[in-house]
């Protein structure tokens, strides 16, 4: 009768062990997925801006002479952006996109046409949106990458995150360049 009580409570702590373990793989493979699923979502708002941005130097090309230096910029900007394979590099890009973008609807304010124009309305408007569903996206991104950083901290995951080589994460971090505004250049 001892016998069987031992091997009952030896086969209860097996399957107990083995739950936990399963459950910490199964919590580190969604937190790790929660972080692609995040940057991806990022990606796609910045491709949908990078999208809008032939639409708008097409529409301020109509209604202003403006710089052709800025706009060819801000293609070049978009072309890089789209060929570039490295999420950094897309990310930077994207920041220096934004600039240009923000400078362009600055500077509209000097031109009564280009503000009257329904399109570059209705673009500033659409471009405006992304930009803050971008914010609203980054903020999620830096979030899910707290909770995995958390998550393969946490003890008992910790052992099996690194069993799996899973590393800590960095936060999306706004550069001091890209902080820094230097006011509109004409």
């Amino acid at each position: 009768m001892n016998a069987i009580i031992s091997y009952t409570i030896i086969g209860l702590l097996v399957i107990g062990l083995l739950s936990v373990i399963i459950s910490a793989y199964n919590k580190l493979i969604m937190l790790k997925n929660n972080v692609s699923k995040a940057f991806f979502n990022i990606d796609v708002l910045l491709k949908q801006r990078a999208d809008e941005i032939p639409n708008l130097i097409k529409v301020v090309k109509e209604s202003m002479h403006y710089e052709e230096t800025t706009l060819a910029a801000l293609t070049r900007l978009r072309t890089d952006f789209l060929n570039s394979h490295r999420n950094e590099d897309r990310l930077k890009l994207s920041n220096e996109m934004d600039k240009m973008v923000k400078s362009i609807f600055a500077v509209s304010e000097n031109y009564p046409d280009l503000k009257a124009n329904n399109n570059f309305v209705l673009l500033q408007q659409r471009v405006s949106g992304i930009e803050d569903a971008i914010a609203d996206r980054r903020e999620f991104y830096n979030e899910s990458i707290n909770m995995y950083n958390i998550g393969i901290a946490e003890f008992p995951p910790l052992i099996l995150a690194k069993l799996l080589g899973y590393q800590e994460k960095q936060l999306l971090q706004i550069s001091e360049d890209e902080k820094k505004y230097d006011g509109i250049k004409f």
